[in-house]
């Protein structure tokens, strides 16, 4: 045997094993959602069983009053057979009708349990997982996991999930009233089983794809919307209405033609089983009435057995419809447990070491990074930031300034070497700790749905509403912010709408004064402004950086001014050291950018 076919083999056994580990750990998640409802589920089980029996025992009981009620009544006047099969029967029809209503709805309760969990879950994951995460997951990928996703799931719970269980359990009943009423016409339903069976086979294979193809243009469709929405500027900054357009035209005709897919199958489908079931019946009904003239078969008996074998096909089209409903929920299932699967590459410390009163001492020991398997970005970064020292990062871009910003976060963590705040090892301190003393407010200065206030408090959950106007205060917000339409309870807009992007800096800087971090860290915080909105934040930036050891990254030379040491980097290293007044005098990079920037300004 070759090599090639051997390879060929090797990626086979590979993806089975991989399709095996999905489906299992689709199995588990949906096991772990289950296992509080056992209880409930036992209930439901026992509902649909009396359900079931109520919807069979119907037509048993009209085949029994035929052979054994009418007869006494037409010949001795008797009315009390008629009368007993009566009232049972409207006994079973009231038995079946609430069992089945008390079903759907413990049903459905239990299925809006387990989404209710589920959402929960999902959206616990997507704010657990590192920043690493978030940048190669599209937000539109999360978004698909959270909408049509776990839409798929709640329609396969709330309906299809009823359905099929009761369709199951009825077509066992049926069958076997069918065999204890008559064994004979339990042979000619067993023989119309066969192709029944083997049509609902090729409809679930079929189905199988072409769901997978639907769910997987779906997704691409919500991942195109959000994208586009999300960069709308740049749509229209640059004129791709059109391009945009026919793409997510594109899109939009993949997802109706794999629609069609599944809808010309279930036209095969449904009318192949409704051909199968009216054959049967049509048989059943010939061979039953000879029986009859023969004298081997009652006439009641003929009847219930005809109104049981046209019964029994429609659930096996409800089976057949359910596997839609399946094989969508099963693909979402797959995609949901993949992202909860997910495990953060920055990890909790499983015993914390202490972090009391944070001084802001920042230690980079022998650091080297690169992202996930890609190129270096830190080949060897030794460096000391003494407590209360602000330091400038300044250099092309590319030159590490940022990576360097998410070690000392610890968004990211070091490939080798390490990094100490006031002499702990980030990763042995607990997120909460490290999230208090160590703070980034970066060039979006995000601003969430709700007011000013709520947007301020961010920084410090549960202040007062002194410490928030003092906050504000400190950072020179305060005076626009009372001239705002109703001052700090004002609602600002999906990212912060009704300021100015100035405004929104001095917000971003008052909650960062809130939490009152020992490590402040400035990742071209002054970059989207104009020159007049920098100068409306130089005020509130030289108060928030005051007593705090400070790391600002900035192009801007105006903003490094303020800084007590400059490091410039290129290609992840530190190239020059020093006061900004040694810098020029030494007249290196440092020199050579603030001449540009100067010339810039003329």
């Amino acid at each position: 045997m070759s090599h090639s076919a051997t390879d060929n083999e090797d990626q086979i056994e590979l993806g089975r094993d991989e399709n095996k580990a999905i489906r299992q750990r689709s199995l588990r998640l949906l096991g772990s959602l289950l296992s509080p409802h056992k209880k409930a589920l036992a209930i439901a089980a026992g509902l649909v069983m009396l359900s079931s029996l109520g919807q069979v025992a119907g037509p048993w009981l009209v085949g029994w009053t035929i052979d054994n009620a009418l007869m006494p009544l037409m010949e001795d006047g008797d009315t009390g057979p008629l009368t007993f099969s009566g009232l049972t029967y409207l006994a079973a029809a009231v038995i079946g009708g609430l069992a089945a209503g008390a079903y759907i709805r413990q049903a459905a309760r239990i299925a809006q349990g387990v989404m209710y969990d589920l959402r929960r879950r999902v959206f616990r994951q997507t704010q657990r997982l590192s920043l690493e995460f978030h940048e190669k997951y599209t937000s539109g990928r999360v978004i698909s996991r959270q909408t049509s996703d776990m839409e798929a799931l709640r329609e396969l719970l709330d309906g299809g999930l009823t359905g099929v269980i009761s369709s199951m359990f009825l077509m066992v009943f049926i069958a076997g009233t069918i065999v204890f009423t008559d064994l004979g016409s339990a042979g000619i339903l067993a023989l119309a089983f066969i192709p029944s069976f083997f049509l609902t086979r090729w409809f679930q294979k079929k189905s199988q794809l072409f769901y997978r193809e639907q769910r997987t243009a779906s997704a691409r469709l919500i991942v195109k919307f959000v994208e586009t929405m999300t960069g709308m500027r740049a749509v229209q900054a640059f004129r791709r209405e059109s391009t945009t357009e026919r793409d997510f035209g594109n899109l939009s005709n993949s997802y109706r033609e794999a629609f069609l897919k599944v809808f010309s199958i279930n036209g095969r489908f449904q009318p192949g089983l409704v051909v199968i079931g009216n054959l049967t019946v049509v048989v059943a009904l010939a061979v039953g009435a000879w029986r009859v003239i023969e004298g081997d078969l009652g006439a009641g008996t003929l009847v219930a057995v005809l109104l049981l074998v046209k019964r029994f096909f429609q659930p096996i089209q409800q089976i057949g419809m359910f596997y839609n409903s399946f094989q969508s929920a099963t693909a979402a299932l797959e995609k949901v447990s993949g992202l909860l699967a997910e495990e953060p590459t920055v990890v909790e410390p499983k015993n914390p070491a202490p972090l009391e009163n944070p001084r802001g001492d920042l230690r980079l020991s022998s650091v080297k990074f690169r992202y996930g398997s890609g190129p270096v970005v830190l080949p060897h970064m030794d460096l000391h930031i003494p407590a209360g020292q602000t330091v400038a990062l300044v250099g092309t871009t590319g030159a590490g300034k940022s990576t360097l910003a998410k070690l000392v976060t610890r968004f990211y963590d070091a490939s080798e070497g390490t990094i100490s705040l006031d002499g702990v090892d980030l990763r042995e301190i607990s997120t909460d700790d490290l999230r208090n003393a160590v703070v980034m407010v970066t060039q979006e200065a995000y601003l969430f749905s709700g007011s000013v206030r709520e947007n301020i408090a961010l920084g410090k959950p549960g202040a007062t509403d002194e410490e928030i106007v003092a906050a504000a205060q400190a950072v020179g917000a305060h005076e626009f912010i009372l001239k705002m339409p109703e001052g700090y309870d004002t609602e600002v807009n999906k990212r912060g709408g009704r300021v100015s992007a100035g405004q929104k800096q001095l917000l971003s800087f008052a909650r960062a004064f809130l939490a009152d971090p020992a490590v402040l860290v400035l990742d071209e915080a002054t970059a989207s402004l104009d020159l007049p909105g920098e100068r409306i934040v130089q005020h509130g930036l030289q108060t928030l950086l005051a007593d705090r050891t400070a790391i600002i990254i900035a192009h801007r030379l105006s903003t490094v001014a303020i800084a007590d040491r400059v490091l410039v980097m290129a290609h992840g290293e530190v190239t020059e050291d020093g006061t900004p007044e040694e810098l020029l005098a030494a007249g290196g990079t440092f020199a050579d950018l603030n001449q540009a920037w100067e010339d810039s300004l003329v």
